[in-house]
């Protein structure tokens, strides 16, 4: 490539280019493009502005990249940025590692970065990034925990450096805007080796106060963000979270967010604004208070001609109300006056008497009479009684006579029952086993019952032999067994 150093120096050696010699543009970007292609891959350190993507429709990204006193278009492929482990945003330092390309069309070089990672402060910046969103997930930042602090608070606790400037502005701007708040400094380092510890025992000490305090300031002065780190802490972010007390935080300046600002009850841009914040300037309580005072009178007053409106309203009704109901009383009570026994007791008992006197002598009277019929219907029942017991003698003769026919009849059935009987029983008594033991004869049992025969027990079986006056038990010798013959001639 005559006339071309990748150095970026003159070319050593320069000759006129003739009219035949000259390259058109296509030609020219060309070799460009050829010296760009043939540089090595770089790793390039620079900041990020102008930062615009992803785009919409590709994906990729475009933006520049540059120092103090140089900038160059860079370009991320959608492929490589969805790679990334954080976003790009304007002011962070990256080291970006890829080649430059001319894009042809318009000759304008751009670096191309295949790969890019955080550097010096943009690295710290992930780093506290990442925090605050593991603390944003255990819900360290939710507007539902943190804590109302009050509108007037009387005796307030500050954790920061004594030596500072920002005491004084505290101190400076609550005994401007409200003398009545009392201020409690609890000193500790704000910056520096050992910084969080001092604070996490700083603010321990503020909330063990007696009487507690209303919150707690936790403040410092603006400075550079490696200076505000101390604020980002962990461990101070966690006590921040957990102090029993409120916190209201005023680090650094407005644009200065730390994680403790994210995780207080309060966060407030200065140190200044953070006291200004828990103590209402005097004017504005007077303000406030002339206010309230007005709008009282007037609540007070609308409320009282309310009252004392429905009260004439009330008492109208209530007067009303008496007046028909002593009305109707009094009618009431007049006529009760005029009825008979209240007008005339003694009439009333004197009418009752009589009815008495009178009731007296229908009952006697009618006594009398009932008395009169019964001795009649008596006398009129002797006759007709006499006449009843006079036929009695007749059938007492008739009946007498009927038992003594049944009687003779009875003993003519009777007598020959009996005569039957006697002769069953006579029959049943000669027949009877009993009868014949008696006559010297006994009954044999043997193991299976009645002995009927001489083959029905063998020698050593116990038998019983029934006698007419008992049972004699005994054992078998022998037994001798008869033919039929013996049996005959015996």
């Amino acid at each position: 490539m005559p006339g071309w150093n990748l150095t970026g120096a003159a070319p050593a050696v320069s000759r006129t280019v003739s009219g035949d010699d000259a390259l058109s543009v296509s030609q020219a970007v060309e070799m460009a493009a050829g010296a760009l292609d043939a540089l090595p891959q770089l790793t390039v350190l620079g900041e990020v502005t102008g930062f615009r993507g992803p785009n919409a429709r590709s994906g990729h990204c475009y933006f520049q990249i540059k120092d103090d006193s140089c900038a160059v278009d860079c370009i991320i492929w959608r492929g490589s940025y969805a790679k990334r482990t954080f976003e790009l945003r304007d002011g962070m330092q990256v080291q970006f590692t890829g080649n430059f390309n001319l894009y042809k069309a318009t000759g304008r070089m751009s670096f191309v970065a295949r790969s890019f990672t955080l550097a010096g402060e943009g690295l710290l910046r992930q780093q506290v990034a990442a925090l605050a969103e593991k603390l944003r997930r255990e819900g360290l930042m939710d507007d539902a925990r943190k804590r109302r602090i009050p509108v007037f608070c009387t005796r307030v606790a500050v954790v920061t450096s004594l030596s500072g400037a920002v005491i004084d502005d505290v101190k400076r701007t609550l005994r401007r805007r409200n003398p009545l708040v009392e201020l409690i400094c609890v000193g500790s380092k704000v910056q520096g080796e050992g910084a969080p510890e001092e604070l996490i025992e700083g603010l321990a000490r503020a909330a063990a106060i007696e009487p507690a305090p209303d919150c707690i300031l936790l403040v410092r002065g603006g400075g550079s963000f490696e200076d505000l780190m101390t604020f980002n802490d962990e461990a101070l972010a966690r006590a921040v979270a957990e102090c029993p007390v409120p916190v209201v935080t005023g680090i650094g300046h407005e644009p200065d967010t730390s994680i403790c600002d994210m995780v207080s009850d309060r966060r407030c841009s200065t140190p200044t604004a953070a006291a200004e914040s828990v103590a209402p300037a005097m004017s504005d309580l007077v303000d406030v208070l002339e206010a309230r005072e007005r709008r009282l009178v007037v609540s007070v007053s609308g409320t009282v001609r309310s009252a004392a409106s429905a009260l004439d309203g009330q008492q109208g009704r209530m007067g009303r109300a008496m007046q028909a109901r002593l009305d109707r009383l009094s009618i009431a009570l007049d006529a009760a006056a005029h009825r008979p026994c209240l007008a005339s007791p003694a009439g009333m008992f004197e009418r009752r008497r009589s009815d008495l006197m009178q009731t007296a002598d229908r009952f006697t009277a009618a006594v009398a009479r009932s008395q009169e019929r019964f001795e009649v219907e008596l006398a009129g029942m002797a006759p007709r009684l006499s006449q009843t017991t006079s036929a009695l003698a007749a059938r007492r003769h008739a009946l007498d006579l009927f038992t003594s026919r049944m009687a003779h009849e009875g003993r003519t059935l009777l007598a020959g029952r009996k005569a039957d009987l006697a002769a069953d029983a006579a029959a049943l008594d000669a027949l009877s086993p009993l009868k014949v033991l008696a006559r010297g004869y006994s009954i044999t049992y043997g193991p299976s019952g009645v002995v009927t025969s001489a083959s029905g027990v063998a020698a050593g079986d116990d038998i019983r032999v029934r006698l007419a006056d008992g049972d004699v038990y005994a054992q078998v010798e022998s037994v001798t067994v008869q033919t039929g013959a013996e049996a005959q001639n015996d």
